[in-house]
């Protein structure tokens, strides 16, 4: 078989490729989403736990005044 000049050769790589592509682009689209998926579940995990440590100061804190609070009136009570 020759080729002439009005037939392109035939390339059985860029082929495969126009096949695949869209299985290919399909497979991408759904690991982007899955990996999207997961960092947004790390960063809202992340975010809950800087919370879950920010709240247990100002309970921590608001406890403490409490007692001062408690104490002071007690002072002023006994005296």
């Amino acid at each position: 078989m020759t080729e002439t000049s009005a037939d392109p050769p035939f390339d059985i790589k860029e082929r495969v490729k126009q096949i695949t592509q869209p299985l290919v682009d399909s497979l991408d689209a759904r690991l982007r989403k899955q990996i999207d998926q997961r960092v947004d579940e790390r960063l809202v995990e992340q975010v809950d736990a800087a919370l879950r440590d920010r709240l247990a100061v100002i309970e921590r804190a608001l406890a403490d005044l409490d007692r001062s609070v408690r104490e002071l009136r007690e002072r002023l009570d006994a005296s």
